[in-house]
């Protein structure tokens, strides 16, 4: 997976540190609903102890579940949410949401063709010159990453710039010097790569059909109408995230998260012996993310935000049915017939189990978030730690644990197996 990539394969490994506890909490409504035959009963000590024994073997130092059905919400947090104090992560936590983002800066492109600012069908080179095959990639292909364009976070020199420089504030304009430093990699259409060159550009194609800074219209047109206000995007020069916060961890350098490289076996044996410790990358500039992955929230607000995208509550109804009908196969001949859309991927998991759902993953954090409108299932994951010693992303590696709790007849592989 790429750097901001969606949901990683569904395996996990690692261990956590002895000493870090678990918690749940159950808030069932008066009149809460029957459960649906698709879905499991949660028995709260049950989810936490399941969800604990999977997040020891990812050694995360601090993790959010929130998880709402129609029984209730559950909240299970464990661990710090900064090394060498003990506090313990909540749902009102800010946190970098990484390629979450893209489920926003898509919603907004959208907005802008409801509006009649723009059409999906319009090439790129009418907003954005310079393009390689700019004439030929619409707005549609770059929503759907079928533009074919080099991923720019994929570039070595990149990566050592955010090692060397950590603090150092980066442009839409210079990421994509980056990327059309190399050829495409396909005609536009003809496959889907994910790439994060493709909202990059958007980001610049909504704020030149809106007239507008991206994260004024992120603001006024998705955040304010549904009271989100622990979600912003942050300014080129800030480092900062606000209060409450937690830092943000990973192994070894940006490249490891920006290109997913692994974890050599050495790394692996003295991470797991103690005798590696994570790197702080809470500060690291993110703004060669921007679009692509820049915002800042809290699970308490994603979990409103996806819940209201995939529902309706964002687009009208003629666009949000253009939005659901986005869905292409990343890979028609692929076992796990996952598609994505519009900044979206949407996954069957198992009979009677299915998400829209989108992930996240930069130097320091790891998110999931996703919702079932079937079964009015969402749920929202994020740990402070970007891989597993073994190289799995870590909110997503707590994927199937969550999903067998939730869902009947699901029996998908987690860590405590």
């Amino acid at each position: 997976m790429a750097l901001l990539a969606p949901c990683a394969a569904l395996l996990i490994a690692g261990t956590l540190p002895s000493g870090v506890s678990f918690t749940a909490l159950l808030d069932v409504p008066a009149t809460a609903s029957a459960t649906p035959s698709a879905l499991k009963p949660i028995d709260p000590a049950v989810f936490q102890s399941a969800v604990e024994r999977a997040a020891k073997k990812l050694m995360v130092p601090g993790a959010v579940v929130l998880l709402r059905t129609p029984q209730g919400t559950f909240r299970a947090t464990t661990g710090t949410t900064e090394l060498g104090t003990a506090k313990p992560p909540t749902t009102g936590d800010h946190f970098r949401i990484a390629s979450n983002t893209k489920t926003m800066t898509a919603a907004l492109i959208v907005l802008l063709a409801q509006d009649g600012k723009l059409r999906l069908s319009d090439p790129v080179s009418a907003y954005v010159p310079g393009v390689p095959n700019g004439d030929h990639i619409t707005i549609a292909e770059l929503l759907k990453m079928r533009s074919g364009l080099y991923n720019y976070t994929n570039a070595p020199e990149l990566a050592a710039t955010m090692d060397t420089d950590p603090g150092k504030a980066q442009t839409p304009q210079a990421m994509l010097t980056i990327a059309f430093r190399h050829p495409p990699n396909f005609a536009p259409d003809a496959s889907y790569e994910y790439s994060n060159t493709n909202y990059a550009l958007l980001g610049l194609v909504a704020e030149k059909a809106d007239g507008h800074p991206l994260a004024q219209q992120f603001r006024d047109r998705l955040l304010a109408p549904l009271g989100l206000t622990g979600t912003s995007l942050p300014g080129p020069d800030d480092l900062s995230l606000p209060a409450p916060y937690s830092h943000g961890y990973m192994y070894g350098g940006s490249a490891y998260a920006l290109v997913d490289r692994p974890y050599p076996a050495d790394v692996q044996a003295a991470v797991r012996s103690g005798k590696l410790r994570p790197l702080d990358y809470t500060h690291q500039n993110p703004s060669y993310a921007t679009a692509a992955g820049g915002v800042i929230s809290t699970a308490d607000d994603l979990a409103i935000w996806i819940r209201a995208l995939v529902t309706g509550k964002v687009l009208n109804p003629p666009f949000q049915q253009q939005w659901l009908h986005s869905l292409q196969a990343e890979d028609p001949a692929g076992p796990d017939g996952r598609k994505y859309g519009y900044g979206i991927t949407y996954q069957r998991f198992g009979p009677n189990a299915s998400m829209y759902y989108h992930g996240g993953e930069l130097p320091g954090f790891n998110s999931f978030i996703g919702h079932d409108p079937d079964n009015e299932v969402t749920l929202v994951i994020w740990t402070n730690l970007t891989l597993s010693p073994g190289g799995r992303t870590t909110a997503n590696a707590l994927l199937p644990t969550v999903l067998n709790q939730v869902y009947a007849g699901l029996s998908l592989p987690t860590a405590a197996d």
